[in-house]
């Protein structure tokens, strides 16, 4: 379980956070709050997708000790976990966890894999959302690569959230823009997952996950023709984020 901390409630906290750290740059708020009481035990969770390694090279560099959570569903494309180990080892990442559901559990509610069909919300929840909360289980926060540019229900991601009265969520990349994340992975010569290159500019399952046309919205490709934006591991004041795209529009 998170430690008891003595600075207050979640929502205390971060406030107290967000303050601390308005001004400060993505690396700032890496090298100073991973190091703040009032942040307390944290990990790195990484889909290893289109945008993730920018964020993994910033925590290798600053705070290479930080475990790094990897969600593996089982139904990645194969184009994702021949990725995940290509950074991981160039990146010289120490403490990667591969997070998977339950075999007995996932026998139980997806017996023949076509749960995504009918029902995405219970697909993700035993496949992402119940591992990921297991495996947090010992942190006080988790840092994220969620970005205001993303759209939708993160428009408006400050540095620090609260995720009810359980953790606290860091987004360093916040306030980075498309053109952030392109200079830094050219500068620091940061290997591409190559979906990009075929139109995938945010990837996920790949039953659920389509190319992007020229001229959409870089997450239109998220299990298109249907209400859902997110897989529900992000919460907005404790519940999870499935925010209809009309509504977002």
């Amino acid at each position: 379980m998170p430690r008891d901390l003595n600075s207050g409630t979640v929502a205390t906290r971060v406030a107290a956070l967000n303050a601390r750290y308005r001004h400060h740059s993505a690396t700032s708020v890496l090298e100073l709050a991973l190091k703040d009481n009032d942040l307390g035990r944290v990990a790195l969770v990484s889909s290893f997708g289109a945008e993730s390694v920018v964020l993994l090279h910033l925590v290798s560099v600053i705070a290479p000790e930080t475990p790094v959570l990897f969600i593996d569903t089982r139904m990645l494309f194969a184009e994702t976990l021949d990725y995940q180990r290509e950074v991981a080892e160039k990146l010289h990442l120490c403490d990667v966890r591969t997070i998977r559901a339950a075999q007995p559990r996932v026998a139980f509610e997806d017996p023949d894999n076509t749960l995504h069909q009918f029902n995405t919300d219970a697909c993700c929840a035993v496949r992402k959302i119940e591992p990921l909360e297991r495996a947090l289980g010992e942190f006080d926060g988790w840092i994220t690569g969620r970005k205001r540019f993303q759209g939708a229900s993160r428009e408006t991601v400050d540095f620090f959230e609260a995720e009810g009265e359980t953790r606290i969520k860091v987004n360093p990349l916040a306030h980075w823009g498309r053109e952030d994340l392109e200079e830094y992975m050219v500068n620091n010569r940061l290997p591409r997952h190559p979906l990009v290159a075929k139109g995938f500019p945010s990837i996920g399952c790949a039953p659920c996950t389509t190319a992007v046309r020229p001229g959409e919205d870089s997450r239109a490709g998220r299990w298109r023709n249907t209400e859902k934006t997110e897989c529900g591991i992000h919460f907005i004041n404790g519940k999870a984020v499935r925010t209809p795209k009309e509504s977002a529009a």
